[in-house]
């Protein structure tokens, strides 16, 4: 719900993502009012009450169906917390004609991909595949709604997997508890929505089997599903397709109301909490307060709200406290469900400051707005900014079936998201006033401090007594079972495959050596700009880690004259979003806009490309934050290793070097370091842009042109740097010892062909058979047989081959056992022919998904200009797989993958597993986690190991 709560995990901590620090100089603007296209569809319902919607676009190869169902945790039964998310895992598990998983293997062996979620109002259960297979998901879904098998086999193995997930996302993060246990404790007093959706281990444990098909009978049917099927297909046949399936099946037996009417009492005296968990780095401190449903006339003045509160570089919420320095980050989130909501503010505070100073700001903020209101600018930059979101969502046909689906299940009306739109379109200065003081109603909140402390939930507990929920009929008749394979029913076959276009990409080189690539990839008004320059982490020295990433980072905060919140005005009254990070090998800095407004956006960032100048004050602000950003990374132990795997697989070469530095390493940095690196390596005669969306290549090249083709760079282009990463280092198992961790976090690494090296492409088809998503085998082995993780995964990344899982601590030792075998297996089998062609298709269908939209296309070509490839190598990945013969697979995961070429780091508390580790691998080096130094591959000084 919360979209900016400090992130679980790792690699890059929302605390830092966003870079706001904007005032509120929010003077008039001359952007024009950013139009999002309607979501066209056709409805119809059939007889058993299933509700069906048609979202036809005949430009992409795919279709997504979706089966939406009106049961959300909010319908979770009386001592049963998180059942409907157990639930979600169970349901596609088994059915009369799929046995364990097949549905993994209908999806991703025919380059599809699915997945289920759940939230407090429905459930969703999705496919993405080639157009072709649209009749074979719509019998999966037959299936899964009409024939489940749920018995004590899925049942025991999927509550062990949501206990591994709640781990991983809630109990292991420092902030994983406030999001999903403080925050709706302290917002509901009777509402359904005070239970965290995923439950807790308690109930999860509690649950029976017989639970599990009442809960089906109860609320799976037709009469609760809408059936959402976007893409390329024929209308008509999809309408014969759904009653040859679906028309068929009953309505509910015996239906429980699935409607709540609630008496939601008004809270007419404020409360006080204080909340402690493990592990949190840095205080938050908050208010909340309760929300009208989705459908209230209110609701589209308080997103406008929201938006001038926090969302973007220039917004309220970042100018009084990000900008001043008093917290890493300031959050305003409004949250509004089918029965109602949460407003909430709050900050994560900077180390320096002072609690009651930053609540007092927090004060501050709202009650002015109460006061003195907002002006007509910030009003319409708002809009711009929430109009623009919903034009990226439509980008895809898959991301209107997500929009408008969500829309339905929680108001009953699929045209919502556009009425939506107008009503956002239609709000005032005064409107956006009147809500401020209805709902920031200093009687009716709850104020939060959230900080370091043992795991109480009494401490925050809420004063009203917990509801008491339904109770549900027992299940009634026999459970089924999976049939005898020679009478299951037969899968349907692919039907007509559409015959499309790839994009026609054209290059051009200015006259000032920029490299340009232009695609349209589709016709949504939307396009995204993306601008290469060398330079990334293998450029700065391990002292001084993080320059790279600093300098493109920060190059926002002033330019040309402009100051930083300028620079954000301007973007976000165009719609624009802006974004710039550092990679291993250069910087990225990318602006998405609608296209009407892309040449204005575009100067802001030819300014900043061209003229950044780092200004002292800023910097050190923003330097301080990365710091205090790494601090709550350091409190996660996949945070830990997803950046300790780096020296410990290249050593000290360049690739070793941490792309945000560490907390020592950021403290060496200055702002001429900054001034001096953008100097060396932002130079037009080796940038690359990109240029995709809805818009005509040429085009494209003549905005490019415009835009940059006056640049001129400063001395002599940077020189590439040799041998970035290094020699293959000596197989080591690591431990880092973190006795609090709520999981252990995996990680198993060995060297592996590079992204130019011909081997490359059979390498990555080795590795999809080892852990390429959820047909992998090391998913299969540790997820599904053993339900030890929630999930298991490898890729292949620069010369390397990692895989990686989140356990308990005590079973870290079995999964390292499991990524063992699993190495030898694939490097001692020979792979067939059958295999390679299922993991062929499941690379490419990923591959052509990510290019359908203008923000994928721009990554891929990205990531082949970094590797020194040239940009049409994006339309020959299919041909280049399917040069790969089985016999070549096995030759590359012979030569390359192996228990004995296998480096282990493990992050977790080592007294659970580090004997049982022992006996895999004797040798085990043991790292405090208080005393690690991510600058050297030792990642400790000696006098601090054990072992």
């Amino acid at each position: 719900m919360f979209r900016h709560i400090l992130a679980a995990g790792a690699a890059s901590l929302a605390i830092i993502a966003a870079v706001p620090a904007i005032a509120d100089d929010h003077t008039a603007s001359s952007a024009g009012a950013v139009v999002a296209p309607a979501i066209e569809y056709e409805r119809w319902t059939l007889d058993n009450g299933l509700q069906v919607i048609a979202i036809r676009d005949a430009s992409t190869g795919t279709v997504t169906t979706s089966m939406w169902y009106e049961v959300g945790s909010k319908s979770d039964p009386e001592g049963r917390g998180g059942f409907a998310h157990l639930f979600e895992h169970i349901l596609s598990r088994k059915t009369l004609n799929m046995p364990y998983n097949l549905i993994y293997g209908l999806t991703a062996d025919v380059g599809g991909t699915r997945n289920a979620t759940t939230n407090a109002d429905r459930t969703n259960y999705f496919e993405i595949v080639p157009a072709e297979y649209l009749e074979a998901m719509l019998w999966t879904h037959r299936e899964r709604m009409a024939f489940p098998v749920i018995d004590q086999d899925v049942f025991d193995k999927e509550r062990d997997v949501v206990k591994e997930e709640l781990r991983q996302r809630v109990l292991a993060p420092p902030y994983g508890r406030f999001g999903s246990f403080v925050i709706p404790e302290a917002a509901y007093d009777v509402s359904p929505y005070r239970r965290p959706t995923i439950g807790s281990i308690e109930q999860l444990e509690s649950a029976e089997l017989d639970d599990a098909r009442a809960f089906h009978q109860a609320y799976y049917g037709p009469d609760t599903a809408t059936l959402i099927v976007a893409g390329n297909f024929e209308v008509a046949d999809l309408r014969s397709l759904v009653d040859e399936y679906f028309a068929d099946i009953p309505r509910r037996e015996n239906p429980v109301e699935i409607a709540f009417d609630l008496d939601v009492p008004e809270r007419t005296e404020p409360r006080s909490i204080t909340a402690t968990a493990p592990n949190v780095p840095l205080p938050l401190v908050g208010t909340v307060w309760k929300l009208p449903a989705i459908t209230h006339p209110d609701a589209p003045a308080l997103e406008v709200l929201d938006a001038i509160m926090s969302r973007g570089d220039n917004s309220r919420m970042a100018a009084a406290l990000v900008r001043s320095g008093k917290a890493v980050q300031a959050i305003h989130q409004v949250g509004m469900q089918e029965e109602g909501g949460v407003l909430a503010q709050f900050a994560v505070i900077n180390p320096q400051a002072n609690i009651d100073e930053v609540r007092g700001i927090l004060v501050a903020e709202r009650e002015r707005i109460r006061s003195e209101g907002v002006t007509e600018a910030e009003v319409a930059e708002a809009k711009n900014e929430l109009l623009a979101s919903a034009l990226r969502s439509r980008e895809t046909a898959r991301g209107r079936a997500f929009e408008l689906g969500e829309a339905l299940l929680t108001t009953g009306d699929p045209s919502f998201p556009d009425k939506r739109l107008a009503a956002i379109a239609a709000v005032t200065a005064a409107d956006v006033q009147r809500v401020a003081q209805t709902y920031y109603n200093p009687n009716a909140r709850t104020d939060i401090v959230y900080t370091a402390g043992e795991d109480d939930p009494s401490a925050y507990a809420n004063p009203y007594p917990m509801p008491t929920f339904k109770t549900l009929p027992d299940a009634v008749g026999e459970p089924l079972s999976v049939a005898a394979e020679d009478v299951r029913e037969t899968v349907p076959g692919p039907g007509q495959r559409p015959q499309l276009e790839a994009a026609r990409i054209v290059e051009q080189t200015l006259s000032n050596g920029i490299e340009v690539v232009a695609a349209q990839t589709g016709d949504v008004p939307l396009a995204t700009m993306t601008v290469l320059v060398p330079g990334g982490s293998i450029s700065d020295e391990r002292a001084k880690a993080g320059v790279a990433q600093l300098t493109a980072q920060l190059a926002d905060k002033g330019a040309g004259g402009l100051d930083e919140t300028e620079i954000a005005r301007r973007l976000e009254s165009l719609g624009a979003s802006f974004g710039a990070t550092a990679g291993s090998k250069g910087a990225y800095f990318s602006l998405t806009a609608p296209v009407a407004n892309m040449e204005e956006a575009g100067k802001v960032l030819a300014t900043i490309l061209t003229s950044a100048d780092y200004p002292q004050a800023a910097f050190e602000r923003e330097r301080k934050r990365a710091i205090d950003g790494l601090a709550a990374t350091l409190k996660d132990p996949g945070g830990i290793a997803s950046m300790a795997v780096r020296p410990v697989l290249y050593g000290d070469s360049p690739f070793g070097t941490l792309p945000g530095g560490t907390q020592d390493s950021l403290a060496q940095i200055t702002r001429e370091d900054l001034v001096e690196h953008r100097r060396t390596y932002w130079h037009p005669e080796r940038a690359q842009v990109i240029v995709s969306g809805g818009i005509a290549p040429e085009q494209a090249i003549e905005l490019t042109q415009t835009l940059l083709g006056g640049w001129q760079g400063v001395g002599e282009p940077p020189v590439e740097i040799a041998n970035p990463t290094g020699e293959a280092q000596p197989v080591r198992t690591v431990v880092i010892d973190m006795p609090d961790a709520g999981q252990a976090a995996v990680y198993a690494g060995m060297r592996a062909p590079s992204r130019t090296d011909g081997n490359y492409y059979a390498a990555e088809l080795a590795n999809a058979i080892l852990g390429g998503g959820s047909s992998g085998r090391l998913f299969e082995e540790v997820r599904t047989k053993r339900s030890i993780s929630y999930g298991a995964y490898s890729g292949v990344g620069a010369d390397t081959l990692v895989a990686s899982a989140q356990t308990q601590n005590s079973t870290a030792d079995e999964v390292v056992q499991v990524f063992l075998d699993e190495f030898d297996r694939l490097g001692d089998e020979a792979i067939a022919q059958e295999l390679l062609d299922k993991r062929r298709l499941y690379l490419g269908g990923n591959y052509a998904r990510s290019l359908e939209s203008s923000s994928g296309f721009n990554s891929i070509v990205a990531g082949l200009l970094f590797d020194g490839l040239e940009p049409a190598e994006a339309a020959r990945y299919a041909d280049r797989l399917a040069a790969v013969s089985p016999e070549a697979a096995t030759q590359v995961a012979a030569d390359y993958v192996g228990s004995e070429k296998a480096t282990i780091l493990i992050v977790g508390n080592a007294a659970e597993f580090l004997d049982d580790l022992k006996a895999i691998r004797p040798d085990v080096e043991v790292v405090d986690a208080d005393a690690l130094d991510l600058s050297t591959s030792a990642l400790v000084a000696a006098a601090a190991t054990g072992g």
